[in-house]
Parts: structure tokens; C-alpha cells; sequence
């Protein structure tokens, strides 16, 4: 049971600002949709669109982060890593601009859309430079750490955006704090990643482009890995997207009531987060994805199906802090399912996170319209159980069967 010895090259310690340059860069990926999140009312009474309507933004611009998370597998294996890192979060900073400028819903669909190109191209880069600076006893600690930089962003963006609409209204959030963090992400990453990270060899053939997709689909597991994290992904957005629109409704809460509860729901995220590194090396990374996958599911069924507010935060929170968790371990077993290529990996595991998000999205949207936030959170609870049944039926743990080796 115990994983096998890493090589000299697993070894290397990453330089100081490695990890600090990964953390930021994914703190960059949250704002734009903790803001839509937050203020998807705001938004919809802008362009005079109802609610599940107007979260369709974000299942446009999700199709568009699994659409270009797809190619991203080809274009990891050609292009440094770290460059495409850096153009993720320029295409992060554009969108926030013009989102900021929309002057209608189809041209907000639009440039919203974008998000997803840079969350494409920023997620993935991120995870494989684990890879490639950490040894794997490592990896997990790390994984969880750039993880917890997108939890923490909650509570600095959440006042933020909340403080910032409160001065300008929606479009100044955007403005005046979406676009200056992903600046401020991409300076950093460009100083503190090493220069040829993830390098490739200019002279590749056209069949090593495929090479990578076809060592990911032909293996059982990484698919496994992929269909569990989408359902797992899609089950999220009944807390990540709905839940402050769920407790201002339903609850009638003020919105900046509403974003102290965001703020609770990301510490315990955040807890998650930073707690799971340890318990994934304690209890294995299958294990521990399957269980939080399944805690995840049932408490986002729960959540808005009790009367009281109280209790329905309490379940909420619960099911962030099993979020974290299960974000942690689920990244952590698909790192490691096809070594060789973790660039395809994680750009296609990236591209599974965004067709679980619109899904979630969708899915959860057309719910919500025909049956009301209960119908939403059970259609999208069962997902996530869903995935917990794949990972443990499908899944394996290469670090555990001794399957670990160069591809």
C-alpha cells in the first residue's frame, strides 16, 4: 500500500515563488463568478432578465472553458506551460473589462464568455506545474494550497464586490476589481514561474498532438476521473451559483447579509481545503474523493429543503466544507492518473470541471424555473452522488496499485 519511491527528477524543490505565483493565479479565476454569484439578481434586473435566465452567462461561458479546455490538450504538449498560463489570465482581464462595458445581455454573453477561455487555459497550467516542481509526497499539500487561494478569494472578494457595488452598482465591480486582480496575477506569475516551464520540443509531429487524448480516453480510470469530477463539478453549482440568490429570495436576506453568509460558506470551504492534504495521505486519495463526493451530494440536497434559515446555512456550510474537500482529493487522484501527459490531463479534467458546470448550470436553471429551488438542489444533489458511485466503481488510485511510472 505504500506509493512508490519518487525518481531524482520528482525531487527538485520548487524556487520560493513557484507555489505563491500558482496560488494567486487561481485566486485570479474566482472573482468574475463570485460576482455573478453575488449579484446575478442586480445583473438580471439591468437587462431585465429573471434569474434563471440570466445564470445562462455563466453556462455560456462555461460550454466555452470546455470547449477550449479540449484544445488546450494539444496545446500544452507544444507551448510552455507557463505562457499559457499567463494568456489565461489576460483573457480573465479582458472579460472583466468587458463585462464591465456590456451594453446588453447578448453582448454581456459575450464577453463573459471569455472567463471561460481564461479559466481554460490558467486551471490546468496551474495543476500540471504541480507536477512538474513537486515531488509527490508534495503534491497533494500543494494542490491543496492553490486550492484554498480560490476559497480564500471569497472573503476578499465577496466585501469587495459587495462594498464596491454598493458605490457603482455591478458594472464597477467588474471594473474596478475583477480586471486589477487578474493584472496583478499575471504580473506575479510571470516573475515567480520559471521561464521554461513546461517547455515542449518546437518539432513535434501532428500524431503526438493526439498522442496524449488517446492515452487519456483508453484508460478506464482517468475516465472515470473525468465523468466523476463533471458530475461533482455540476452538483457544486447548487451552492456556488445559487445559493446567495436562493437565501435573498426565500429568506428575503439583505445583500450584504448575503455576503457574510458567501463569506462563512467559503471559510468552510477554505477549512476543507486546507485540511484534506493531510487526511488524503492518511486515508488514500479514492477513498476520500468518493467519501466527500457523496457528503457533497447529499448535504446540496439538503440545503434548501428545510424551512429555517439557520439550518439551511448549517447544511449549506457543510456541503462547501465537503466541497473543499472533495476539490482537493479529486484533483489530487486525476493528477496522477496519466503521468506521462498531465498537461492533457488536467486540460481535459478542466474541460470535464466546465461541462459539469454547465450542466449544473443549465440543468440546475431549467429546475429552478420549472420547480422552484428544491427541484434545483435535488436534481443537481444527485449528481454528486452520482460521482461519488463512479469514483468507486471506476476509479483507481495509481499511486497505489504500482501503475505509477513515466507514460
Amino acid at each position: 500500500m505504500n506509493e512508490k519511491p519518487v525518481s531524482a527528477e520528482e525531487k527538485r524543490s520548487p524556487g520560493k515563488l513557484v507555489l505563491a505565483s500558482l496560488v494567486v493565479s487561481r485566486f485570479a479565476t474566482q472573482p468574475s463568478g463570485i460576482l455573478t454569484g453575488l449579484l446575478l439578481i442586480d445583473i438580471g434586473l439591468t437587462f431585465e432578465c429573471p434569474v434563471g435566465v440570466m445564470g445562462q452567462i455563466r453556462t455560456a461561458s462555461s460550454m466555452a472553458a470546455l470547449i477550449f479546455a479540449l484544445l488546450m490538450g494539444a496545446l500544452s504538449i507544444r507551448f510552455s506551460h507557463k505562457s499559457l498560463l499567463v494568456m489565461g489570465l489576460l483573457f480573465l482581464g479582458i472579460s472583466g473589462l468587458g463585462s464591465g462595458f456590456a451594453t446588453n445581455f447578448v453582448m454581456m454573453l459575450a464577453f463573459y464568455s471569455i472567463t471561460g477561455l481564461g479559466v481554460a487555459m490558467a486551471t490546468p497550467m496551474g495543476l500540471t506545474l504541480v507536477g512538474e516542481h513537486f515531488p509527490l509526497e508534495k503534491r497533494p499539500g500543494a494542490i491543496a494550497w492553490i486550492l484554498t487561494g480560490a476559497a480564500v478569494s471569497y472573503f476578499v472578494c465577496a466585501p469587495a464586490i459587495g462594498f464596491i457595488a454598493g458605490l457603482g452598482g455591478w458594472r464597477l465591480a467588474f471594473l474596478g476589481f475583477v480586471s486589477p486582480i487578474c493584472a496583478v496575477a499575471l504580473l506575479l506569475a510571470a516573475k515567480g514561474l520559471p521561464a521554461m516551464s513546461g517547455k515542449q520540443h518546437p518539432a513535434i509531429s501532428p500524431r503526438s498532438y493526439f498522442e496524449g487524448f488517446k492515452r487519456v480516453f483508453s484508460n478506464r480510470s482517468a475516465d472515470a476521473c473525468l465523468a466523476g469530477t463533471a458530475l461533482s463539478f455540476a452538483a457544486w453549482q447548487a451552492l456556488l451559483l445559487y445559493s446567495s440568490s436562493f437565501n435573498r429570495q426565500r429568506f428575503l436576506v439583505s445583500t450584504g447579509f448575503a455576503t457574510v453568509l458567501l463569506m462563512g460558506a467559503a471559510a468552510c470551504f477554505t477549512l476543507g481545503n486546507l485540511v484534506s492534504g493531510r487526511l488524503i495521505k492518511r486515508f488514500g486519495r479514492k477513498p476520500f474523493t468518493v467519501l466527500t463526493a457523496l457528503l457533497t451530494g447529499i448535504f446540496v440536497i439538503s440545503y434548501t429543503n428545510v424551512p429555517n434559515l439557520w439550518l439551511s446555512v448549517a447544511l449549506g456550510f457543510l456541503g462547501c466544507l465537503f466541497s473543499g474537500m472533495r476539490f482537493t482529493a479529486s484533483n489530487s487522484l486525476t493528477l496522477e492518473q496519466v503521468p506521462g501527459f498531465r498537461g492533457t490531463m488536467m486540460s481535459v479534467s478542466t474541460a470535464a470541471d466546465s461541462g459539469g458546470a454547465a450542466l449544473g448550470a443549465g440543468v440546475g436553471g431549467l429546475a429552478l424555473l420549472m420547480f422552484g429551488y428544491e427541484g434545483m438542489a435535488i436534481s443537481l444533489g444527485v449528481m454528486g452522488i452520482a460521482s461519488a458511485i463512479i469514483f468507486q466503481l471506476l476509479a483507481t488510485d495509481p499511486t497505489r496499485t504500482g501503475m505509477h511510472k513515466k507514460s
